[in-house]
């Protein structure tokens, strides 16, 4: 019998389920469980549930930490500067003028992006089990050696 480029190899142990990151971080970017896709991921603006509602999955053991904002930060920051150079480039806008169109939406979309985007890491999380989502606690991939008191 000839092995196929799609087989899969199982060795021992039970069969392990499927967690797609595309499908777990869109369900979490529209704020959803990204383990069943139904129950809501979000209590509160940033603040997300214990566990699922839908399917038990539990959430509390996340860290996205500060993740969300530096991504948010990055995505507003290119926009907002791609923005304001291009404007810059056709209309002759004063300081106060340019400051006063583009501090709002840097603010806005700032606040519009927060909740999606840490739902989306929350999803990325529980696709990579991490951070407890695999069913064990976090360990250390490798152990340092020790230091030389020499040196």
């Amino acid at each position: 019998m000839k092995a196929m480029a799609t087989d899969k190899l199982q060795l021992g142990g039970e069969q392990q389920e499927e967690r797609p990151v595309g499908r777990a971080m869109k369900r979490g970017f529209l704020g959803k469980c990204p383990a069943c896709g139904q129950g809501r991921l979000f209590r509160g603006f940033v603040k997300s549930v214990d566990a699922c509602a839908a399917c038990g999955e539990r959430m509390d053991h996340h860290r996205a930490d500060d993740f969300p904002p530096y991504i948010v930060v990055t995505i507003v920051g290119h926009v907002v500067l791609g923005g304001y150079m291009m404007t810059d480039l056709v209309l002759p806008l004063s300081t106060w003028q340019h400051l006063a169109v583009w501090a709002p939406v840097t603010l806005v979309s700032a606040l519009a992006l927060m909740q999606p985007v840490k739902g989306a890491v929350i999803g990325l999380q529980w696709a990579l089990k991490m951070h407890g989502f695999g069913g064990h606690e976090d360990r250390p991939e490798d152990v340092l050696p020790p230091r030389d008191p020499s040196a």
